[in-house]
């Protein structure tokens, strides 16, 4: 496949000064990360304690938890978009001070529903702390080993963050369950003042900017001028080419050319010429100001349609063969494909439906999917099961759930030694295999009484180390199989994939531990195997350490 036109795309935010100072963004948004999924998780032991302080009933509580993954499945996208178009260090750092904003109202809440809408809020505050942090990570570090490494410490700290928020949460309900929503929002506070401090911006031609895409900002970016383009293009601009010293004439012109867009009469060739590329056709920021605008009927249908589907998912608990169950359904279906006819339409989609055409970004959708459906889903509800099933307090139930979450920790941060022998399709399908393992050793123990918990402890182990893998390998798909300058829209894109099949995953496992546990346990090993195999078959082409300019180029 040809290299993408330049006539089409624009390019990548200069990032002199991210790549002079990588270290400093790996801090701050690994830290926000995990903050962003010790919230996430807080509620996993909390439930009780939030249910009997409101008297929610069974049904609403599947909300509770689900609240946060549906305010980032509906918004990721949206601001991977943003970021894309105004920057990852922006839309990051805003994303991070709103996080903190909405985790201490959580606190402050004195209803089930005015805690539910904080968690969609804190969802959608997430969303661009996920989204804008790959984004920096990828125009931070080069393709190769330094990305890996760097990707993989971001998914250590999704998998740290997973194991810290239940243990925070369960070691502060002693006291009170408010708190540990009140100190999470102080950390995320923090967290957006360090990096508003630390964090260089994206231009490196004018200082620490907020991070706008140079090619969206007018003549002041630098746009035309060959000296300035050159110095703010960092290492993964132009496809590989050196960051440093006078760019051939040929690629200045071509640069040139693509600010000022094609001439007269050379549009309907341009645009014949680049049709099966992905992104052919959309519409990049222009060199005078202009910015796409943010996609909010793409996200109003994806929004609907989730909702439409976790009701279905949700009332299906009481029997799947009614009306009730059957229209929700129905509806999230008609809600889907209105979403995939807007995208199509839309100048600047929150994702290029093209790049689906793509074995690779499709592997990783897909795997993003069947991790929160198959992994996320069931693991989600296990400490609540423990809880109910033997009596065990909040605190211990989150020791019990570190088995699992600290164990993926620690593979995650280690999986970075097996790129070189092992690609990330195959990494997914490992990870898939031996999660699906853990779980069936799960079967017959998450209602035992308290003393069979050591019977739970080999299961936790393997299904961490199987979830460890899909974290690592995950991010380091989302933004090799996109261009550079799509990279949050591929994290955008795989983290929505992620936290949709979680979203889903929840709720079906709540409405399948109506017939007993295992069902749900079988039904996450099954969803397991259908991702490893799905994986498998679309990643068989992938090479380790291949970026998506290495294999448009080939």
């Amino acid at each position: 496949m040809p290299a993408v036109s330049s006539s089409t795309s624009t390019a990548p935010p200069s990032t002199s000064a991210l790549s002079s100072r990588p270290g400093a963004a790996l801090a701050v948004t690994a830290s926000a990360t995990a903050v962003a999924l010790m919230n996430y998780t807080a509620p996993m032991v909390t439930l009780p304690d939030i249910a009997t302080a409101f008297a929610t009933p069974a049904s609403a509580q599947a909300w509770i938890l689900n609240g946060t993954p549906l305010g980032l499945a509906v918004l990721l996208l949206v601001a991977g978009s943003l970021a894309d178009a105004h920057g990852r260090r922006r839309v990051f750092l805003l994303g991070t001070l709103a996080l903190g904003v909405t985790t201490a109202l959580g606190a402050l809440a004195g209803s089930t529903l005015v805690f539910t809408l904080a968690r969609v809020a804190q969802g959608a505050a997430s969303a661009a702390v996920l989204a804008g942090s790959l984004g920096l990570l990828a125009h931070a570090y080069p393709a190769g080993r330094d990305r890996i490494r760097a990707t993989g410490i971001w998914g250590a700290s999704v998998s740290g963050g997973i194991a810290l928020g239940p243990l925070l949460a369960g070691a502060l309900s002693l006291t009170d369950w408010r708190l540990a929503y009140g100190a999470l929002g102080a950390a995320a506070l923090v967290t957006a003042a360090v990096g508003a401090r630390t964090l260089p911006g994206e231009t490196g031609a004018r200082g620490p900017e907020a991070g706008a895409v140079a090619t969206a900002r007018g003549p002041e970016s630098g746009v035309g001028d060959p000296r300035r383009e050159t110095a703010a293009r960092g290492p993964e601009a132009g496809a590989g080419a050196p960051a440093r010293g006078p760019a051939p004439e040929a690629r200045d012109k071509a640069r040139e050319e693509a600010a000022r867009g094609p001439a007269p009469g050379t549009r309907d060739t341009a645009r014949k010429t680049t049709a099966r590329e992905p992104g052919a056709g959309r519409t990049p920021p222009r060199a005078g100001g202009s910015r796409p605008r943010p996609d909010i009927a793409g996200a109003l249908s994806l929004g609907l349609a989730l909702a439409a589907l976790l009701t279905a998912l949700t009332l299906g608990r009481d029997g799947w063969l009614r009306p009730q169950v059957g229209l929700p359904l129905l509806a999230s279906v008609a809600l889907t494909a209105l979403f995939v006819a807007v995208e199509r339409r839309s100048r600047a989609p929150m994702v290029d439906l093209a790049l689906l055409r793509r074995p690779a970004f499709l592997a990783s959708t897909l795997g993003a999917l069947f991790t929160g459906l198959a992994v996320i889903g069931l693991f989600s509800v296990v400490p609540a099961l423990v809880q109910g099933g033997s009596g065990m307090s909040p605190l211990g139930a989150a020791w019990l759930f570190v088995l699992w979450s600290g164990t993926s920790f620690v593979v995650a941060l280690q999986a970075r030694r097996l790129p070189a022998r092992l690609s990330a399709p195959y990494q997914l399908a490992l990870g898939f295999l031996l999660s699906a393992a853990g779980v069936l050793a799960l079967l017959g123990t998450l209602q035992g009484p308290a003393g069979t918990w050591p019977r739970l402890v080999p299961g936790l182990l393997v299904a961490g180390a199987g979830s460890g893998l899909l974290n690592a390998a995950l991010p380091r798909l989302a933004v090799d199989s996109v261009p550079p300058e799509r990279a949050a829209m591929g994290s955008g894109a795989n983290n929505t994939a992620r936290y949709i099949g979680s979203s889903a995953g929840v709720a079906l496992t709540l409405a399948l531990v109506t017939a007993g546990p295992d069902t749900a346990v079988l039904a996450s090993a099954g969803l397991a195997l259908l991702g490893a195999a799905l994986t498998l078959v679309l990643g068989r082409g992938h090479r380790p350490g291949t970026s998506f300019a290495q294999t448009t180029s080939r």
